[in-house]
C-alpha cells in the first residue's frame, strides 16, 4: 500500500489526527501538520513506481521522544500505515517526526 501514497494522498488531511501505537498497549493521538514536497518541488525527478519524493510531519503531545524506527499509526480513513519515523525535535506544541517518501 505504501508504493501506491503520494503527497495528494495527504497534502488534504494537514490537521488530521493519526493515532501511532508505539507499543501493543499505548496509542498517542498525532496530527499530521506539514506536507512537503522535496527539494525541486512537483518540477522534481519522479523515483521508480511514479511518484515524488516528498516528507510528512507530525507532532505528538509533548513527552520523552519516541526512537526513529518504524510504527503503526492508524487513520479513520487511510487505514493502518507502518510508517519510518524519525523524531527531529520539539516545537511549541509538542514532539515532531518525519517520514520521507521517496
Amino acid at each position: 500500500m505504501l508504493e501506491s501514497l503520494d503527497i495528494a494522498t495527504f497534502a488534504g488531511r494537514v490537521g488530521e489526527v493519526f493515532l501511532l501505537a508505539p507499543d501493543e498497549t499505548t496509542v498517542v493521538a498525532t496530527r499530521l501538520i506539514a506536507v512537503t514536497p522535496a527539494p525541486g518541488g512537483s518540477a522534481g525527478p519522479v523515483r521508480a513506481g511514479g511518484r515524488r519524493p516528498f516528507s510528512l510531519i507530525f507532532r505528538s503531545p509533548p513527552a520523552a521522544p519516541l526512537p526513529q524506527r518504524i510504527y503503526r499509526l492508524q487513520h479513520e480513513e487511510l487505514g493502518p500505515l507502518d510508517l519510518f519515523l524519525v523524531p527531529i525535535g520539539p516545537d511549541e506544541a509538542g514532539m515532531c517526526y518525519e517520514a520521507v517518501f521517496t
